[in-house]
């Protein structure tokens, strides 16, 4: 027997000039949630348009209205950058409905917030998930930081997939280096900017993939591309002329670019937070298939960036660790039977 379920989804999930992890996660795993189990067909999708997680007054209406209609007992799966800074509108439900609050970045993560809106984010996240019957993250680290932050006895952890992908072809020298995020100060690109202009005297070209303005760059020798968001087949270009894949994060709660990159075979040097080192992994012999530096370090990255670009037998090491660690890789398949499994918890078959 199907059971009642909603998805409360930001507006704009599949605007192809908007990208973003959290996005094409919640898309991968609806498509699939009744591939997994049966109850769970017939989702009934809401993607409410508005500034999340400060909604304006129609969007917070959006959202009431959905809750209001939701017979008692269904099963609501909101996306936490909706369902997280109105714990007002939870409130009046949270005893008839089966809230599932899906965490993909804590509200007070993002970076640039003065403190004080910060610390009112954190507030009201921490009230509206203290609501939820069951909150889910998209690492196990991920998932520690929200039971620490918020005092929750337990956060369920469904990470993220990736799509098989064909290898990338190397350049002998390693010289293409490829980031693909958000330009925002969060995704750390003025960081890795700051490392490349550390390297004047080495042939490289960086290829930057996300949508937001273009950071300033300093003073270099190499070759910058800003190609504003990317999909489909460009995407997958991209990271096809690709050696090296780089993701100089300050946050990040698992970092899906990295096994997108992984899967094509290609190495990845990225900051060792949140859920990135889940991402990157390690190969079967418990090898990394790159290196993780400090976040915010642009020293430490330019060390790493020379090593790759003058180092032949590192470079064919960490290319040999990102084709067996490519072999271990898991599929959205695994993730929406994850959550199809958290979503009927205590059910009856």
């Amino acid at each position: 027997m199907s059971r009642a379920l909603i998805a409360v989804l930001p507006g704009g999930i599949d605007d192809p000039a908007a990208p973003s992890g959290g996005n094409r996660y919640d898309r991968e795993v609806l498509q699939r949630l009744a591939d997994h189990d049966q109850r769970l067909a017939g989702v009934r999708e809401k993607a409410l348009p508005g500034t999340w997680p400060r909604p304006g007054a129609h969007a917070r209406d959006a959202l009431s209205t959905v809750l209001a209609e939701a017979a008692d007992g269904t099963t609501v799966l909101l996306d936490g950058l909706v369902a997280c800074g109105v714990p007002e509108l939870l409130e009046p439900h949270a005893g008839r409905l089966r809230l599932v609050i899906l965490v993909h970045l804590p509200l007070s993560d993002e970076t640039g917030l003065a403190e004080s809106e910060a610390t009112e984010l954190r507030a009201r996240e921490r009230r509206a998930l203290h609501l939820a019957t069951t909150v889910v993250a998209t690492s196990a680290e991920a998932g520690r930081r929200v039971e620490r932050m918020h005092g929750l006895p337990r956060v369920r952890v469904a990470a993220p997939g990736v799509d098989p992908a064909p290898l990338a072809t190397p350049s002998p020298d390693g010289h293409r280096l490829l980031n693909v995020a958000s330009l925002t100060p969060r995704k750390g690109q003025d960081v890795l900017l700051a490392a490349l202009a550390q390297l004047g005297d080495l042939t490289w070209e960086c290829t930057f993939a996300g949508a937001g303005p273009v950071p300033r760059a300093p003073d270099h020798t190499g070759v910058l591309h800003f190609r504003g968001p990317l999909g489909g087949d460009d995407l997958a270009a991209a990271y096809a002329n690709a050696d090296l894949f780089v993701l100089p994060s300050r946050a990040e709660t698992y970092g899906m670019v990295v096994t997108e990159a992984l899967a094509r075979g290609i190495p990845v040097v990225a900051s060792a937070v949140g859920g990135v080192p889940e991402a990157l992994g390690t190969t079967p012999g418990g090898e990394p298939p790159g290196e993780l530096v400090p976040p915010g370090d642009p020293e430490a990255l330019a060390t790493v960036l020379r090593a790759w670009l003058t180092d032949p037998q590192l470079r064919a090491r960490w290319r040999d660790r990102a084709r067996a660690r490519r072999a271990t890789l898991t599929g959205w398949d695994d993730t929406a039977r994850r959550l199809s499994e958290i979503l009927t918890d205590g059910e009856s078959t």
